[in-house]
Formats: C-alpha cells, sequence, structure tokens
C-alpha cells in the first residue's frame, strides 16, 4: 500500500527539520539555529504511530528575486507540493504568527492540497498566544506540538489519519494486479551511490542530468549543497540511490559549526555507501584536496570511480589525463586502475560511460574467488617472489581463503605473521588485482598465525612428566 505523502512547509526557522527527523525516527536533516539551513528537499519513509507515511521536508519559503538562490529553493519546495497528497503547514507558536506566514497561507490556500495547520514549539506558556493566533489563518484547528520534545504526536496522528484513509482507498483503487509479480521480482536494496568532491566541481549538475530533473540545487555559488541528499533512480535495470553530498575544502578552512555538520554529512554518506564517484575539475586537475577525499574513500573500504568534469572547457585535454595519471599513479598506489572518465555534465555527455563504469566498479567489489583457485595462485606468487628471511630461517604461507567481499577481504595463513614486510603484503596485494581483474577496488589482506596441530597434544603429554633432576633435588632437601 502506497503510504500518504505529506510536505512540510513554513517559512524559515519554525522547526520543519526537527519534525522531519522526528517523524523518520532518526536524524537526516541537518538541524541548526540559523535560519534557511534546508536547501534542497529531502525525502524519507516515517512513521506516525500506526500510519506509515512518506514525509518531504523542504526549504523555508522567502520572498526573493527570481534569480536569487532563496527564489531556487521556492521553486523546490514547490516541486515537493506537486508529488505530496497532505501539507504539514509549520508556524512558531512562540513567536506568533508573521506577515510572512500570512503572506504563504494565502499561497497555499491557491494550491488546492489539503492543509493540516502544525502550531510548533508548544511546550511552554509562552506559546498561548501564537496558538491562539493561528485560528485566523483559516486552516480550522491548530495542531499543538513540539518536535524537539516529542509533544503533540498523538494529536497530530488523530489530524493526519482521515488524509491517509483516503490515499490508501486511493491507492487500491490505481493499483495493477501485476504491481504484486513486480515486487516480489526484485532482489536486494538499490546500489548505494555517493557523488563527493570539492566545492562547484559540478555534483549537483550531474546528479540533475542523470535524474533527468532539477532535483537539487545548482547555480554558480560555491558551497549551495549542504545536506547529503538521496535520490531513488534507476539505470539499466539496476535501482541505485544516488546521493549528493556537500563539497569538501581543507580541513583547516572548515571553522563554522553549520559546515561541520555538513561535512560529518559528507562523510557519513561515504561510510554507507558502495561506489563513490569523484567528481574533479578538469580545468584544475586532482588536488591534494581530492588525494585526501579518494584516499578516505579507499580507507572506508568503498569502490572508487573518478570522473573528469567539465571536459567541454579543458583546453589541453591530453595533458589534462596525463596529469591525472601520473598524479593518480604515484599518489594512490594502493588502488592502481582506477577507471576514470572524462565527461561533461552540463551538457550530459558521456554519462552512459560513467555508469557502465559505476556498475563493473560495482561489480568487482562483489568479487569473490574460489579457495582452490586462490591457493594454487599463492603457491605460484611465493614460489615466484618468496617472502624475506626472518632471522635466517624462511617464512613459509601456508594457505589462504577470502573471508568477505565488499571490498574483497582474504585471510592469509603463515608461519610468523609479524616477519611479513609490508613491501611483501604490497607485492601480494598488486597481483591479486592484476591476476584476478581487481582494479579500482580497495583490497584487504590479513596475515594470520596457523596452529601447529600437535602443540596442543606434545604439551598434554609434557604437562604431567617430571623435569629431570627433580627426584635428586627433592631427596637433598630432605637430607
Amino acid at each position: 500500500m502506497r503510504p500518504l505523502t505529506v510536505a512540510i512547509i513554513g517559512r524559515p526557522n519554525v522547526g520543519k527539520s526537527t519534525l522531519f527527523n522526528r517523524l523518520a525516527g532518526r536524524k537526516l536533516a541537518l538541524v541548526h539555529e540559523a535560519p534557511g539551513v534546508t536547501r534542497d528537499r529531502r525525502e524519507a519513509e516515517a512513521q506516525l504511530h500506526d500510519l506509515r507515511l512518506r514525509v518531504i521536508d523542504t526549504a523555508g519559503l522567502e520572498e526573493a528575486a527570481p534569480e536569487a538562490l532563496e527564489s531556487r529553493m521556492r521553486r523546490q519546495t514547490e516541486r515537493a507540493l506537486q508529488s505530496a497528497d497532505l501539507v504539514l503547514f509549520l508556524i512558531d507558536a512562540r513567536a506568533g504568527l508573521t506577515a510572512l506566514d500570512r503572506h504563504f497561507a494565502r499561497w497555499l490556500r491557491r494550491q488546492d492540497l489539503p492543509v493540516v495547520l502544525v502550531a510548533n514549539k508548544c511546550e511552554g506558556r509562552a506559546a498561548e498566544a501564537g496558538l491562539a493566533e493561528a485560528y485566523g489563518l483559516g486552516f480550522g484547528d491548530p495542531v499543538p506540538l513540539s518536535a524537539e520534545h516529542d509533544l503533540g504526536f498523538s494529536d497530530l496522528r488523530d489530524a493526519v489519519a482521515p488524509f491517509a484513509e483516503t490515499a490508501a482507498e486511493t491507492a487500491a483503487e490505481e493499483a495493477l494486479p501485476e504491481d504484486a509479480e513486480t515486487a516480489e521480482g526484485e532482489a536486494g536494496g538499490p546500489l548505494q551511490l555517493a557523488i563527493v568532491g570539492r566545492p562547484n566541481v559540478g555534483k549537483s549538475t550531474l546528479v540533475n542530468r542523470l535524474v533527468g530533473e532539477d532535483r537539487v540545487l545548482t547555480g554558480p555559488e560555491a558551497g549551495i549543497t549542504r545536506d547529503a541528499i538521496a535520490v531513488q533512480w534507476s539505470y539499466r535495470g539496476q535501482e541505485i540511490q544516488l546521493v549528493d553530498t556537500a563539497g569538501l575544502r581543507k580541513r583547516a578552512k572548515v571553522a563554522e559549526k553549520l559546515e561541520r555538520m555538513s561535512v560529518d554529512d559528507t562523510l557519513r554518506a561515504i561510510r554507507f555507501a558502495q561506489v563513490v564517484v569523484l567528481v574533479l575539475d578538469a580545468n584544475e586537475g586532482l588536488e591534494r584536496q581530492d588525494l585526501t577525499i579518494a584516499r578516505h574513500s579507499v580507507d572506508e573500504g568503498r569502490a572508487l570511480v573518478i570522473a573528469l568534469n567539465k571536459w567541454d572547457a579543458c583546453a589541453d585535454r591530453e595533458a589534462a589525463l596525463r596529469q591525472l595519471e601520473d598524479r593518480l599513479e604515484r599518489s594512490l598506489p594502493q588502488v592502481r586502475g582506477l577507471p576514470k572518465v572524462a565527461i561533461s555534465a552540463l551538457e550530459g555527455r558521456h554519462l552512459d560511460r560513467l555508469m557502465d563504469a559505476v556498475l563493473a566498479a560495482y561489480r568487482v567489489w562483489n568479487a569473490r574467488v574460489p579457495t582452490g583457485e586462490l591457493n594454487r595462485w599463492l603457491e605460484a606468487v611465493t614460489e615466484a617472489h618468496p617472502p624475506p628471511l626472518s632471522k635466517g630461517r624462511k617464512v613459509r604461507l601456508k594457505y589462504a581463503t577470502q573471508m568477505k567481499t565488499r571490498p574483497p577481504s582474504y585471510a592469509i595463513f603463515c608461519s610468523r605473521p609479524a616477519a611479513i614486510p609490508a613491501s611483501y603484503l604490497r607485492y601480494l596485494e598488486n597481483q591479486l588485482r592484476s591476476d584476478f581483474k581487481l582494479d579500482g577496488t580497495p583490497i584487504r589482506i590479513a596475515l594470520r598465525k596457523g596452529e601447529n596441530p600437535y602443540a596442543k597434544t606434545q604439551g598434554a603429554k609434557t604437562q604431567g612428566a617430571p623435569r629431570r633432576g627433580t627426584k635428586k633435588r627433592e631427596a637433598r632437601k630432605r637430607v
């Protein structure tokens, strides 16, 4: 059954994102005391007691010039209304009604959508005057609640329930017989794909081009994106959750709390991603901050794809590619063979090549090598290049097995793990990558000490036997 889609609307700083997080049951949207933190619309599945909802967090409604950032934010809110079944119109009861509240109340009445008026921040007596004023907006009885203190949600459930029943009846009438078969045929979850990079390299433009609509805000201003915005999408039958992220600047330049929160949101998106697309500016090449982002993605064990954006505006393309290859070879030797695709997000060029590279990287990231084949490989590489001696003694690599995928991780059992130098581990990793075609994905190798099957038996035999000369020493003591 399709859940009721609810858009949360209101002027800046009335608590929309706090209510969104409370309904979603987890902290998804950034919450800060500064107004205008939310810029893009964000969607999530939610639960309001026994009601299943799909909630949309929106930017604060403001009046601005047509080309201003605030005007573009408002257009995102208008698109949220197009897909909504119900509007929760939030006001700040402690601040009382403002001229902006009344202005957008008149605007909402022209949208031909049911509206539930919610008076937020009603945790004290200071909200009583604002709650009384709310009746003047003409949306019926306001629902008093406090999203921050989790108060009044039973009343909100009662106000939303009639619209949820209507939406369920409509969905049942519109449902097709083959819907159930389609749902049963889907296997596994969507591919988690994070789009990351420095500010103003074209991440949001790329997301919009991929999904075919202006889903996230774009513009000439650097740092427009603040939240990590997830967008559901499908490419050649593969369900994908695209995540547009805030640009990552050098840590020394991040001073404000709000930007630190945006950075944490981006790092969280990388941690939960499966494939990461690092977007570069072709005119600027691979800078130190790009390498920092790439290393972090690899350390998290994510498959990495390089997207060289703004290719249409690149003056010397051959030099740009050569410089990128050289820098990656020197600075990221631990993930040799990273896929690199030159694109133009603005003009939509070569995006199919980029997505094909993403799917290929995802398959490699999930690769599994059979144990028998892996041990034949181990015997061959150690025979061709045995590990160095340790205190004049050989170090024997006994056998290997793959512990898990995502990323490919292997355990190699040997006689003395501590004696294997890091250079020999890199040799094994490079051979694994080359022989089993694991280019561009992180590889984990753990050295483990193989157990001696005779150790316990020998210990048991010698444990009860007295040492040599023990009886003679005891006899001397008695004398």
